[in-house]
């Protein structure tokens, strides 16, 4: 199975290693503009930004929002877009979810506002691991 499997899918549980070894998912959105890679944005600060940043192996499947998983772990390699194509990201996600997406980042302005900082994101690039071709624990950026 391929990570192109899941362009359709609305979420997916991105799963990534601790140091020590263990993991922990989350449900994040899913875009994809050529049918094979998997874009996703999220907070430059969250932990799973930091784990992939250590390791950029991680698994992803299909899920519900609240990240139950409906189907199998698929491996993937994460790396880290230039922000330059933040913009495509952004359209994407505007593209595919539309109202909620607007509803999402107005209250992220209003948080942002309220801890009066900027929101800052990362957006990814996730691939299948062996078209990857890097090795456990190297670093992209």
């Amino acid at each position: 199975m391929s990570v192109s499997s899941l362009t359709e899918e609305r979420f997916i549980s991105i799963t990534t290693y601790k140091r020590d070894g263990s993991t922990a998912s989350t449900a994040v959105w899913v875009m994809s503009d050529d049918e094979r890679r998997l874009l996703v944005r999220t907070g430059a600060q969250t932990w799973k930004a930091k784990r992939i940043r250590r390791d950029p192996r991680v698994l992803v499947a299909a899920s519900s929002a609240s990240g139950k998983e409906k189907g199998p772990q698929i491996p993937g390699k994460a790396r880290f877009l230039d922000p330059s194509e933040g913009p495509l990201v952004e359209q994407l996600a505007d593209r595919k979810y539309g109202f909620l997406k607007k509803l999402s980042d107005g209250s992220i302005r209003l948080t942002s506002m309220i801890k009066r900082k900027q929101p800052e994101f990362v957006y990814l690039e996730i691939t299948d691991r062996d078209e990857a071709g890097a090795e456990a624990g190297q670093q992209q950026v």
